[in-house]
Formats: structure tokens, sequence, C-alpha cells
């Protein structure tokens, strides 16, 4: 078998060696073998986006007893001789991973609300300071158990990120603090975490970040005061005109 390497949905569980090819045994090679060396592939999963799993297999005879039981010995002389394969384990783990008795994630309780309070508001407001947190899991021999990752991402999103950041480990589950983006909207807390050899992992919690009230707003801005002083002048100007104009009186002209 030979997979496209640009197929992030295929794994290559066991491949052949750099000098192995497949052809056909009984016949001349008249042609170059459509699989050579590591491309080969001898056993491959492949897990769709709904999570379904499937594994393929070159040999039937690699899950028979009789290869489980074999001995088996490197080509190379003087090399250890081993009085079983990992056929059995190989195959045990394959029957596990595409029955979704092992590397299945799910997500329990999601949460966020500004810093220093504890339930969400109805909307954030921009700039807030947040804390978003997840509890993911994974099933281990039949028992949900605390994952362990430390490559799990948030996005803040509207249409596209706007804060993409890791989520760290705290006890059972992940936490982040941020500062929301001075722009208001509807956004989503979005997890979308992909790992190899585990299930499709996908949160999604809708809030709304509305603009500052007008009593929110700073009563003078620091950056604004050059137009601040350039209108105080002029009221000063115009006042200082207005009394020179009005008591300004014209000499009387002598006949």
């Amino acid at each position: 078998m030979v997979a496209d390497p640009d197929n992030p949905l295929v794994l290559d569980i066991l491949t052949g060696s750099s000098t192995s090819y497949s052809f056909f045994p009984d016949k001349p090679i008249t042609q170059y073998p459509h699989a050579v060396g590591k491309n080969t592939l001898l056993i491959a999963g492949l897990q769709a986006r709904n999570n379904a799993r499937v594994v393929f297999s070159g040999s039937l005879d690699f899950f028979s007893d009789a290869f489980f039981n074999s001995a088996v010995q490197k080509a190379t002389p003087g090399s250890k001789r081993y009085s079983q394969t990992g056929n059995y384990e190989l195959a045990l783990a394959l029957s596990r991973w595409v029955f979704k008795e092992e590397g299945v994630l799910r997500v329990g309780a999601v949460s966020h609300h500004r810093v220093g309070e504890l339930a969400p508001p109805n909307a954030y407001t921009v700039t807030d300071l947040v804390e978003y947190s997840i509890v993911i899991e994974k099933l281990a021999d039949g028992k949900w158990v605390p994952f362990d990752g430390d490559d799990i991402q948030l996005e803040f999103v509207r249409i596209d990120p706007f804060v993409r950041t890791f989520l760290k480990r705290n006890g059972g589950k992940y936490s982040v603090q941020f500062k929301l983006p001075d722009v208001y909207g509807v956004f989503q807390f979005k997890v979308d975490y992909n790992r190899l050899g585990y299930t499709h992992l996908y949160s999604s919690t809708q809030v709304s970040v509305r603009p500052l009230q007008h009593t929110q707003y700073e009563r003078f801005i620091p950056s604004a005061y050059p137009y601040y002083a350039g209108a105080f002048s002029m009221m000063v100007g115009l006042f200082m005109f207005s009394i020179v104009f009005l008591h300004m009186k014209e000499k009387e002209k002598s006949d």
C-alpha cells in the first residue's frame, strides 16, 4: 500500500524497510515497483473527519497465531533472537484503537468569566480581562481520566481569530487569562484540537462583546491634550479679542 503524504487523515502505522519493495514474487520485475522503501505501508490507519476509524493490513497472516507465537531474529549475523514477535501487542493495540477503546478525547465542563468573578456576564465589554477554562478527558482502560497535553490552543474568533494562545494545565482543567480586543461584535471561544492518534476535539462557546458605555470613557484622553490646548487657547484669544474690540475707542478727529 502507498499513502498520499498530503492526506492528514492517514496514519502510517507499519512501514517497510528502506530496501523493501512491493511486487509479485513469482514474476520478474519489468517495471519500477509502485511501492518502494519506507513508502511501502504494511499497516495503515485512517481516521475520518467524523472520527470514524478503519485499519488496513497488507496481510491476514499478521493476525494469525503462528505469527503471534513464532520466534524472530534480524537478518544480521550474530543478532539477538527473540522467542516471540511483537505482532500480538501491535494487533491488540490496533484493535483497541480502531474500536475506540483508546485514543478518544471528550470535552467536560467549559467556563468563562471576567477575572475576579465567578459567573459569565450577559455580555463582555471591550478590553475586559477574562478567564477561560475547559476540562479535557481521555478514555483509558474504560475510564475517563484527565488528558495531559501541552499543545492545546484557544482562539477568540470573530470570522478571523483576534486572540490565539496556549492553554495551561491547572489541575484537571486547562485555563488561560487574556485581554479582550478593542473590537466589539459576536465572538466565539474556540478549541479545535487535532493530535495524531486521538479523536478530533472541538468546542465552541459564543459570547457578545459590546463597546464602552458613555459613562465608561475617560474624561480626558492624554493623546488629545494638544487639541484641548488648541481649543482653550482659541477661547482665551477670542475672549481677549472681544475685550479689546468692545472697549477700544477711536480718537476724535480735531477740526
